[in-house]
């Protein structure tokens, strides 16, 4: 009997309308692999696959029926062997569809390894070290957003990454001034995260703004696919610019290479869902550093299956930067999972159950 895929799905729901500057979700929806074989149904590896609407290649109305498709055409090989060629082949051929890739992946390091949620051996996955993560702060009124700000301040954090363009930007400067006139540069470091929200016309100005609140980066200032644009800017910006939509749907370690090298930003910022897994993240990682360039993880609204896959690896890598990893709380109906926040860090406390799919 062969080892089998099969989809599973749930609909997240947000604790708070969650905006950005391509507008507010109150849901999510969430999808998942589950591998393992016919004979042992009880060792199962999980990944999940949540593509975000407007954001990810692989998005559409027909997600569930392209994710039934994938899994049948796989278990139509009928292959007892895991690391059989043909089934590796199959999955690392998705590359027109990142959210499946990241969970087909996913799920087999987690089949492979046990079947315990445990990717990787390391000091985080065996309970004795947190990942140090940035404080993420929503945007929406002054009003919740300085109720986020204070209780995210109160719990420790000491980087706080700020999604901005969706309030008038005099609102956003005033925010800015509130949270240096009781934390330092020294006490807090300050991200912001743009969405793409500012015009080529007037990003200049606005980073010349922002850079008086002691930025120590904006994610993605305009929209991406404005290549030549985004290269002068990081040229002239006085604050460091990272890039995170730019690097979705360029694959292959040459285009990789091509565009970093072009646009030349300070900082990659890499959503494993979106750019196609592991193995992708990682040759995005290789080509940043041979080009000076440093990166951080960050999690795409996953559900915690998805942001423990991305934890774990993590781990593995090390990276000593806040990674963005505090997403586990945003639903009211989350698998419940090992994953828990401790002042700022993320950690596995394997004393907690797994909740999965059903």
């Amino acid at each position: 009997m062969p080892l089998v895929f099969t989809p599973f799905s749930r609909e997240l729901v947000f604790k708070f309308d969650a905006r950005t500057s391509r507008g507010a979700m109150k849901t999510h929806q969430a999808y998942f692999l589950r591998v393992h074989h016919t004979q042992r149904p009880q060792v199962q590896g999980w990944g999940e696959c949540s593509p975000l609407p407007g954001l990810s290649p692989d998005y559409s109305p027909d997600f569930p029926q392209l994710l039934q498709h994938l899994c049948d055409q796989y278990n139509a090989l009928n292959l007892e062997d895991p690391e059989a060629d043909e089934g590796m082949n199959f999955w690392s051929s998705l590359a027109a569809w990142p959210s499946i890739c990241f969970a087909a992946e996913t799920a087999w390091i987690d089949y492979l390894r046990g079947a315990q949620r445990i990717l990787y051996k390391t000091p985080f996955s065996s309970s004795e070290q947190g990942i140090r993560i940035n404080g993420l702060i929503w945007m929406g009124d002054l009003a919740f957003m300085r109720e986020q700000i204070e209780k995210k301040m109160d719990q420790g954090f000491r980087c706080l990454k700020l999604k901005i363009g969706g309030l008038d930007f005099t609102q956003e400067l005033k925010i800015l001034k509130e949270i240096r006139n009781v934390a330092s540069p020294q006490e807090l470091e300050l991200r912001l995260d743009a969405n793409g929200a500012f015009s080529p016309y007037d990003a200049e100005e606005k980073l010349r703004q922002l850079a008086m609140f002691d930025i120590h980066s904006l994610e993605q200032p305009i929209k991406a696919g404005q290549v030549e644009e985004m290269q002068l800017l990081c040229e002239v910006s006085p604050i460091p610019i990272a890039l995170d939509e730019e690097l979705i749907g360029v694959n292959g370690e040459e285009n990789k290479w091509n565009l970093l090298h072009t646009i030349r930003p300070q900082y990659i910022i890499i959503k494993p869902t979106l750019v196609g897994g592991l193995v992708s993240s990682r040759e995005w990682i290789q080509v940043a550093q041979s080009l000076g360039i440093d990166w951080w993880l960050t999690s795409a609204l996953e559900s915690n299956i998805g942001l423990n896959a991305i934890a774990q690896f993590a781990a593995e890598l090390g990276n000593p930067m806040p990674q963005g990893l505090g997403t586990g709380q945003l639903y009211h109906n989350n698998f419940a999972s090992p994953l828990e926040i401790r002042g700022e860090e993320l950690w596995y406390n394997s004393d907690k159950p797994w909740e999965l799919p059903k």
